[in-house]
Formats: structure tokens, C-alpha cells, sequence
């Protein structure tokens, strides 16, 4: 299941890249916890934006992954972003945003390709 989240991970890193972002950090990982990616916008007024990814089957039980952003665990990606912005202190005067980013997937069953 962990390959499935990567893939997830993965496509959400393209796509961002294919909009214009830079993918500063993916998996990146502190004490307090771990950011699934981290970029930075392009253009006249660069920010940088701290994703979660939740990717999912369709039909699952906590809307597509929206359910496991508990309180708890927006905590953890706040002072995970803050431990972040202290190692590269040169990121920090850009504006931050939080995003989540949920991806569904559906299993072909190779019997019948």
C-alpha cells in the first residue's frame, strides 16, 4: 500500500511541476513528522506551498482521504513546515500555504489486458 501512496505522490509532483512549481522537497521528514511534498511557485509572487497527499480507491470510507487530516494531524504538518522553513531560512519571507492534494485510483486486473 505504502507504493500506491508514492505513486500518488508522484503524480501530484508532475502535475505541479507541469503548472509551473518546483518540487523542493518530497517525503520530507523531521521529528515532528513528515511532508508529503514541498514547493515553490514560479513567478512574480513565488510562494511556497506544503502538500499533503492522500491517495485512495474509489468507494472508500473516509472521502477519499479528507477524513484523515484530523486536527492532530494538521498539528504535526504545521510544526513539521516550521522545522522546514528553520533548516532553509531562506524560504522562510515567502509566503506559506498548506494544501491537500487527494488522488483516487483504480486497480485494473491484468487476467484480463
Amino acid at each position: 500500500m505504502e507504493q500506491i501512496g508514492k505513486l500518488g505522490e508522484n503524480f501530484v509532483a508532475q502535475y505541479l511541476e507541469n503548472k509551473g512549481w518546483t518540487i523542493l522537497q518530497q517525503r520530507w521528514r523531521c521529528r515532528w513528522g513528515e511532508i508529503d511534498l514541498i514547493a515553490q511557485s514560479q513567478g512574480n509572487s513565488p510562494q511556497i506551498a506544503f502538500i499533503e497527499v492522500k491517495t485512495r480507491q474509489r468507494f472508500n470510507l473516509d472521502s477519499d482521504g479528507l477524513l484523515a487530516i484530523t486536527p492532530d494531524k494538521q498539528r504535526k504538518i504545521w510544526k513539521t513546515a516550521t522545522a522546514f522553513l528553520s533548516n532553509y531560512p531562506h524560504l522562510a519571507d515567502f509566503p506559506c500555504r498548506f494544501d491537500v492534494a487527494l488522488v483516487i485510483y483504480t486497480l485494473i486486473d491484468q487476467k484480463y489486458q
